[in-house]
């Protein structure tokens, strides 16, 4: 701020008096004044993808070996404005021992779908893992390099 007052008395040449000198209250009378008026934060963009976790019962599918498993529902909203891809095998499931899970394809009768959700739309159904275990969450990769997304299973 000083570097700037010095450089603005240099470059204008101007005084407030007959020899020539700028006091500090005419040098600040030059200087536009900031608003004291608070800034409006503008609220944060929705995440291109949300998903949401919930705990649910397995519902045995007829391809299912055997009924140790556990079934997570999540729902998946596309709020971007591009179109993606919702695959089982992009989820995995966390238990609260921090191991994760892969989904076991066609276990559950309620499993979701592989679909492509355009801007807006939104999908639910089931992830399902192998074994009984408490799941404490469920990430989504959009794809196979993607960006992953979390929810904690409530």
């Amino acid at each position: 701020m000083l570097l700037g007052i010095i450089g603005l008395v240099a470059t204008s040449g101007g005084s407030d008096d007959t020899t020539g000198t700028r006091t500090p209250a005419s040098i600040a009378a030059e200087t536009p004044e900031k608003s004291e008026a608070p800034s409006k934060a503008k609220p944060a963009p929705a995440a291109p993808v949300k998903i949401t976790a919930k705990k649910t019962a397995f519902s045995k599918s007829i391809l299912a070996d055997g009924s140790n498993y556990t079934s997570v529902l999540v729902t998946v909203a596309n709020n971007s404005s591009k179109e993606i891809d919702v695959n089982p095998l992009y989820f995995t499931i966390t238990d609260a021992n921090g191991t994760k899970h892969t989904a076991e394809l066609a276990a559950d009768e309620k499993q979701i779908d592989t679909v492509k959700l355009a801007p807006g739309e939104n999908i639910s159904g089931t992830i399902t893992g192998k074994g009984a275990f408490t799941a404490k969450y469920v990430t989504y990769t959009d794809g196979i390099f993607g960006d992953s997304v979390r929810a904690d299973v409530s």
